[in-house]
């Protein structure tokens, strides 16, 4: 699918040598102007940065990712290297960061797999394979286990059904295979949620929900909650929210990693990066609609300095 809903799309008039120049001065000698800096990776988009990328390296004989991780610090420095990813990297550099060294961080295992298209998903183990020479699902089952350790395998295999219109009698029949399952079972039968959840097209689940709902009496989510726990009940729920709506999934994403005490720096720039030239515009949306206030507002509330002026710029306006 072509994406059209982004905040940061193609800069015009672009210009690779001029923008490669800009930052070279930016950079170069005692301090750093941070606001070219960011003004420039931020507005164009990651097939520009590419361009900006090589067009810095053959002016200058210098590697611009190099430069900006020994000009810049902090979470500042993290969100423009991470803007400087190639996109189609982008997602298995997270995973390969997310299973590396001690302990896995199963957030991002679960963010990444649980919101991605069958073909996304494919692509990420192809580019997971040519840059990492190891096979993504071999490192993930490697670190994970269980049930949870189950259903990321069966995302992994990228075989969700195609939408091609929908079966009302096998709608019925999920819906009180989950129902047998979980409310009405002592202990839970995961592995039919597993299969249901991770292979039906995204159109049949979404009646399913519904039918579910009729059939129990509770919305499928909150019996998730209740027969289910740990990594496995959330990868559960963020199966279930991303076949509902995948912006909406990421504005409660964005909401949560800046609700309350701290904030999950890592996981706001994940989604800001990583969804800026897809459905930011969505996700700002549902974002607006869902918790009373815009991702802008909470952006400026959370952040500070050059990272927050950066992140406003990738969140491309207020919607108040």
């Amino acid at each position: 699918a072509q994406y059209t809903r982004g905040t940061v799309t193609a800069f015009a008039p672009f210009d690779a040598r001029a923008d490669a120049e800009a930052l070279r001065k930016a950079m170069k000698g005692m301090g750093t102007d941070e606001e070219t800096v960011l003004t420039i990776l931020t507005t164009r988009n990651n097939a520009q940065r590419q361009e900006i990328a090589s067009a810095f390296k053959t002016l200058f004989g210098r590697d611009l990712v190099d430069d900006l991780k020994s000009e810049l610090t902090g979470k500042f420095e993290t969100l423009m290297v991470s803007l400087m990813r190639p996109a189609y990297i982008f997602d298995a550099h997270a995973l390969k960061h997310a299973i590396k060294g001690a302990g896995t961080n199963e957030k991002v295992l679960t963010e990444i797999l649980a919101s991605r298209t069958p073909a996304e998903v494919q692509n990420i183990k192809q580019v997971y394979q040519q840059e990492y020479e190891a096979d993504l699902e071999d490192k993930i089952t490697g670190e994970t286990s269980g049930h949870f350790q189950r259903l990321l395998v069966v995302l992994l295999q990228a075989n969700r059904d195609p939408d091609a219109g929908v079966d009302e009698a096998l709608v019925e029949q999920d819906a009180q295979v989950l129902f047998r399952a979980g409310e009405l079972k002592w202990g839970t039968d995961e592995e039919k949620f597993i299969t249901i959840l991770g292979t039906r097209s995204v159109s049949h689940l979404r009646r399913v929900f519904d039918k579910y709902m009729t059939i129990s009496g509770f919305q499928i989510e909150e019996t998730i909650d209740r027969e289910t726990s740990g990594d496995l009940e959330k990868l559960l729920l963020a199966v279930v929210k991303c076949i509902r709506s995948v912006p909406a999934y990421f504005a409660e994403t964005l909401y949560y990693s800046m609700k309350g005490a701290g904030t999950d720096d890592d996981t706001l720039i994940r989604v800001m990066v990583s969804r800026s030239e897809i459905d930011l515009l969505d996700i700002r949306q549902e974002f607006r609609k869902n918790f009373a206030k815009s991702l802008h507002q909470m952006i400026q509330k959370d952040t500070s300095g050059d990272y927050r002026k950066a992140l406003l710029l990738l969140c491309g306006g207020d919607d108040d």
